[in-house]
């Protein structure tokens, strides 16, 4: 099949399908006597296993290893544990990160309640004087107390 056919089998862009060969996760594929590109069911497979991984926020090198263990399915798992860990411990980080980012949005929108003009609005002023170098509410929002 030739790369339009696969990127529409597996819901992926044409450029996306030539940054993984270029990066090492798609292997590049024969070319055809008018030099299209040839892909097979084992090249739709690995590019919908790179899709899921990237839909579970896995980067490119937590792939490669992935990829390296389905190469190699005599190896201990240990290290897909290990990956799957770290993946995790990352993700309770992004969590608590944006449930702080949540709190100091809503502190900065609790600070405009009533429909005023602009030059009223708590949101633009304390956005302004945060600019300034001044306290914003919302860093206040998210400071654990002493």
């Amino acid at each position: 099949m030739k790369i339009g056919e696969l990127a529409r089998r597996t819901g992926s862009e044409v450029e996306t399908i030539r940054y993984y060969e270029k990066e090492g996760l798609l292997p590049m594929p024969p070319r055809s006597e008018g030099n299209y590109r040839q892909y097979g069911e084992e090249d739709a497979e690995r590019l919908l296993f790179i899709r899921h991984c990237r839909s579970l926020g896995m980067s490119l090198e937590d792939i490669r290893t992935l990829q390296h263990f389905q190469g190699r399915p005599d190896l201990a798992c240990d290290d897909i544990d290990a990956l799957l860990d770290r993946h995790l411990q990352q993700t309770e980080l992004q969590i608590q990160s944006l449930q702080r980012l949540q709190k100091q949005l809503q502190a900065l929108r609790n600070t405009c309640r009533t429909h005023m003009s602009a030059q009223q609005c708590g949101i633009l002023r304390n956005l302004a004087s945060a600019a300034a170098g001044s306290d914003c509410i919302c860093h206040h929002a998210t400071e654990k107390p002493n």
